[in-house]
């Protein structure tokens, strides 16, 4: 049972920090707001308690979707 558990937060820890590293990305690349106002901004813009809510929901749904296909396949 540990080790499933320990398993399971890994795998939802590194969907976590995929979500964070694309909006992190984003924030560079796409509205360019980062490169002007610096990355300290882009860290406060980002890690907000609205998207640590998504990127838990996200992260759980992932983990859910591959354990069943892992377990089906």
């Amino acid at each position: 049972m540990n080790k499933n558990l320990f398993r399971s937060l890994i795998e939802v820890g590194f969907i976590i920090f995929l979500f964070y590293s694309n909006l992190l990305m984003g924030e560079f690349e796409r509205s360019g707001a980062g490169r002007a106002k610096g990355l300290a901004w882009a860290l406060r813009d980002v890690f907000t308690p609205e998207n640590f809510a998504i990127a838990l929901m996200a992260a759980l749904v992932g983990y859910v979707l591959f354990e069943f296909l892992r377990k089906r396949f």
